[in-house]
């Protein structure tokens, strides 16, 4: 059955920062009203017009208790209502979910959300480790940090296989980023550099190595959603939010691995199936003009290929390796350069719904993917195997 909203819900605004390892030249505050003065410009509103702002980041990794009553200097939310959200390294999509179901639901016609990280300022890793119950959480401490899809991608496929695949989505990645003007790590990698990168980058966990990880980031990004009335008034390029699907687990499940008797069915391909059901979406590589996934490494963003597209034997691997995942492909996936390229978390899969509307706008400059986009996808990822889904579109038509 299709998904009926009470009332439509568009993106008419979207700002975000340069991102960078450390943005020493600004604080908090000021660092996140960059974002919210670009989309604000962007939507051709002020502050006046926003009824509702929706501020979200990893708290403790700057180690700041409830830091959006600081950030309202930066965020304009005084004399507002503001609601804080914080749920691991899907903050930012499910700020997007958030705002789109206040404006639905006819509880305010304007709302903005604010995803923002300064990590320079504070300690992720020891963050994510306190996180984590130290008898029954132990084999996730390390929090991104795993090896074993590494382990079971070379497992399915050939060690020689897998590691070069995984490197060729690297690569891809980081050419998108170098077309990104925004983007944190930019190297300027190219495909003759395959054989010395999987020998030689260093290792972290088994097969994941440095190179395939994401980095750490200072950022802000802000997007405005408006009910159809309004985002008709006010936008000449509205983008629509046709739906959207969060999926969790609890924590002391098991992830790794699988059994024959006890198959763990993935939270990517259990809320794929369930929104593209229910919108009557039968093959998604075919629908989707992009996807921005977020992606933490370049051996998850490889494996999740599969789970998101439905993709049966090595298919996966191979639109990875015919290059159908570039910018000019026929699945274009990240054309920012994704999170391995920049990853300010809690603002960062706010930037997946971002850049995704930019591209149905036909907005994002350089990394503009050069075939029409009617049909975008955008997810977030994080916590204990969370999986936020979001699809927009050009048109009102479903």
């Amino acid at each position: 059955m299709a998904h009926k909203k009470n009332r439509n819900v568009a993106i008419i605004g979207v700002g975000q920062t340069k991102h960078s390892s450390h943005r020493e030249d600004v604080n908090q505050p000021e660092l996140i009203h960059e974002a919210v003065s670009a989309a604000l410009k962007d939507a051709n509103i002020s502050i006046k017009d926003v009824d509702c702002i929706v501020h979200g980041n990893m708290e403790l990794f700057e180690m700041i208790h409830q830091p959006d009553l600081w950030h309202v200097l930066g965020t304009g939310a005084y004399g507002k209502d503001s609601i804080r959200i914080t749920t691991g390294g899907t903050v930012g999509t499910t700020l997007a979910c958030a705002s789109d179901n206040l404006v639905a639901s006819g509880m305010y016609d304007i709302v903005m959300a604010i995803g923002f990280q300064k990590l320079q300022e504070g300690h992720t890793t020891g963050g994510i480790t306190n996180m984590a119950d130290p008898l029954w959480f132990r084999n996730l401490q390390t929090g991104a940090l795993t090896g074993s899809t590494a382990y079971d991608v070379i497992q399915e496929f050939g060690e020689e296989r897998a590691k070069r695949a995984a490197m060729m989505y690297r690569i891809i990645m980081d050419k998108h980023a170098c077309l990104n003007p925004n983007a944190h790590r930019a190297f300027g990698l190219d495909f003759d550099q395959v054989e010395t990168l999987m020998n030689t980058s260093p290792k972290l966990v088994g097969e994941l190595r440095l190179i395939h990880m994401c980095s750490q980031s200072d950022g802000a990004c802000a997007v405005i959603f408006a009910s159809e009335k309004k985002a008709k008034e006010l936008s000449k390029k509205p983008v629509w939010i046709r739906d959207h699907i969060t999926i969790h687990r609890e924590e002391t499940f098991n992830i790794f691995g699988y059994h024959k008797n006890y198959p763990v069915l993935k939270t990517h391909k259990f809320a794929a199936e369930q929104l593209f059901k229910r919108n009557d979406i039968t093959n998604p590589l075919e629908y989707f003009d992009v996807f921005e996934m977020y992606d933490p490494a370049a051996w998850w963003g490889l494996d999740w290929l599969r789970d998101f597209f439905f993709l049966k034997g090595d298919e996966h691997l191979r639109l990875v390796e015919n290059k159908e995942i570039m910018i000019d492909g026929s699945m274009p996936i990240n054309p920012s350069g994704g999170v391995i390229a920049t990853n300010p978390i809690g603002a960062t899969a706010l930037l997946r719904v971002a850049e995704a509307a930019l591209q149905v706008r036909g907005d994002a400059g350089a990394h503009q993917i050069p075939k029409e986009v009617k049909h975008a996808l955008a997810s977030g990822f994080g916590g204990t195997m969370w999986t936020v889904l979001m699809m927009l579109e050009k048109e009102l038509n479903w």
